[in-house]
């Protein structure tokens, strides 16, 4: 698969940035730290792209929040790697998205949303992260999430995940439904 990298200095520290051209049109956004040691776990962050979270700041999730200390995380580590998945809105794309929005506007939760939609719950699939981390020789991972499934669907795909790194951002008033949706009904774990 073609892709291609570039030094990356951030707010946060240096990094690589790679981008992977996927046969969609879609790119996989991949940033590492200088120093990957493939032998020793690295610190991996794979994040679903929230255009509404991670750019405009939307207070109805908590992705922004998780992505931003995520790289912070990875970047302390100095063993670490950000796979960012353009699978917007659980897979279902920006336009579906909102429509659960507005469903989510008259009550619903973004389980049932998805489902009123014809989605699945979460139709995100990892096959992507797998291939970076055939790429880059990794194996052993420690995984910032919260979510079960994604633990499940890594280790289903090859990769040990040694160790289930939670990531707690504090709800606002806007997303307080929206955890506890992912913690009642998807599964999300907020602890170790």
């Amino acid at each position: 698969m073609e892709h291609l990298s570039a030094f990356l200095p951030t707010s946060i520290g240096d990094l690589t940035i790679t981008v992977y051209n996927e046969s969609l049109g879609r790119e996989t956004v991949v940033l590492t730290t200088p120093r990957l040691t493939a032998h020793i776990p690295p610190l991996v962050r794979i994040h679903s792209e929230c255009l509404t979270g991670d750019i405009f700041g939307s207070l109805r999730c908590d992705c922004g929040p998780q992505k931003d200390a995520s790289l912070h995380m990875i970047a302390a580590s100095g063993n670490g790697v950000f796979i960012y998945l353009r699978q917007e809105g659980r897979g279902i794309g920006l336009f579906e998205k909102i429509k659960a929005y507005k469903l989510q506007e008259k009550g619903h939760d973004t389980y049932d949303a998805n489902i009123i939609l014809g989605h699945d719950a979460d139709a995100r699939e990892y096959s992507m992260a797998k291939k970076v981390l055939d790429d880059l020789s990794i194996t052993n991972i420690k995984l910032i999430t919260n979510n079960p499934t994604k633990v499940r669907e890594m280790i289903d795909l090859g990769i040990n995940v040694t160790e289930r790194v939670p990531i707690v951002i504090p709800p606002n008033k806007h997303n307080k439904q929206y955890i506890r949706t992912k913690q009642e009904r998807f599964g999300h774990q907020f602890d170790e």
